[in-house]
């Protein structure tokens, strides 16, 4: 199918439509998904092929540091993440990461650390992380009980994250800790900790699903110089949330990727496929089926492309963007799976195109906030608009 027509929709600029048929007659050229079974060194080498041909530019804001404007523009994310997806899980991974694990330097990093890490992400010459998950704090974000005490001039972090992205791999590490300024929330910092880092270890290679990367790390009297800091004491979790904002819109762009190639999966085996002396495609099942899944997706596209061009303008996008995290995950999981089921047998063979992304598909209904999670985000901001509108007596 041409997978650019959603371009000529009033959200995209030229230069949009330009990056996305570079970033795709690029995508289509690489070859490395079956090299080897090393996730570590895929992940590895997709981050390099992806430095060199300058797409991690689009995932760093600041161009003294490497990126190619000043603020990330989030459509381009969006179209890079959907692109890379609808070729890589992998691929889509090493993209995120590096911009999700930057984030918080590119958003609140002084001038040093700006200097000293994004010109290395943006190249592909340092992988990041980004550590906020724990054991008992996953979406509960104020619960994290990893604590940063202050030692003389410095800090000393004592602790435990898990289901960190690149854990294991990665150079360096966002780390936020519990700090002790204010209770929940407002007692929160961020660290940068650098994998060589004495007291620093992976405590656990964590295996999934759909492959990549992923670490539980443990922290045991880790000691880290004032400069290690990331913004103000005390404002970690305002940091944390700014960061998921700027790169929760792009997971239901990746979502898109997922789905709409599962679509071109299911229309390949609805054209081909002979049964009963037709194709499986003449079947009015199959043919409601498909109707459904291209329609889930272009609603799912323009919630998802409507969150980014508005962010870009400056707005708000905290409903948003859950509006879009939520359709987008929960439709392409449903277009996958039909997919799964019009290849029958042949859907669950490990390798085939539809199973590897049934796999792909469901950590992204979890990861950057579950679909429960979007959904209290939705309904409290509805009911903020409510309260706000009545105490102004509208």
């Amino acid at each position: 199918m041409n997978h650019q027509e959603h371009l000529l929709w009033p959200f995209f600029e030229e230069r949009h439509r330009i990056l996305a048929r570079e970033l795709e007659g690029w995508a289509a050229s690489q070859d490395i998904a079956h090299q080897t079974h090393d996730v570590d060194s895929l992940c590895r080498e997709w981050v390099r092929r992806l430095g060199n041909a300058g797409w991690l530019r689009h995932a760093i804001g600041g161009t003294a540091y490497g990126g190619l404007a000043d603020a990330i523009d989030t459509r381009a994310i969006c179209l890079i993440r959907e692109t890379l997806a609808r070729h890589s899980g992998l691929a889509d991974f090493a993209f995120a990461m590096q911009g999700l694990g930057s984030g918080a330097i590119c958003l609140h990093g002084s001038s040093e650390q700006k200097r000293a890490y994004l010109p290395r992400v943006a190249s592909g010459n340092a992988i990041a992380a980004f550590a906020l998950s724990e054991p008992d704090a996953g979406s509960d974000v104020a619960a994290l009980s990893c604590g940063a005490a202050r030692d003389g001039d410095g800090f000393v972090l004592n602790g435990s994250k898990t289901w960190i992205s690149n854990g294991g791999i990665a150079d360096f590490y966002v780390v936020f800790a519990r700090t002790g300024e204010a209770p929940g929330s407002r007692g929160i910092s961020a660290f940068i900790v650098d994998a060589e880092t004495p007291g620093f270890s992976i405590a656990e290679r964590i295996h999934v699903i759909a492959p990549h990367p992923l670490a539980t790390l443990r922290f045991e009297n880790c000691r880290l110089p004032r400069s290690a800091l990331v913004g103000a004491a005390g404002h970690g979790f305002k940091i944390a949330m700014q960061t998921l904002d700027v790169f929760r819109t792009s997971v239901a762009a990746a979502a898109l990727g997922f789905a709409r190639r599962a679509l071109d999966a299911a229309l390949l085996r609805a054209t081909t496929r002979k049964m009963f002396n037709q194709t499986l495609g003449e079947f009015q099942i199959t043919q409601s089926k498909l109707a459904d899944m291209a329609t889930g997706i272009d609603a799912a596209a323009l919630l998802t492309y409507r969150a980014a061009w508005q962010r870009d303008g400056g707005r708000g996008v905290t409903r948003e963007a859950a509006m879009a995290k939520m359709t987008a995950t929960e439709t392409a999981q449903k277009v996958i799976d039909a997919a799964v089921q019009m290849w029958g047998g042949l859907g669950v063979v490990s390798g085939n195109t539809v199973e590897c992304l049934y796999r792909e598909i469901r950590a992204l209904r979890i990861y950057e906030g579950a679909t429960e999670v979007q959904q209290l985000i939705i309904a409290r901001d509805l009911l903020k608009a409510v309260r706000e509108h009545s105490e102004k007596g509208i």
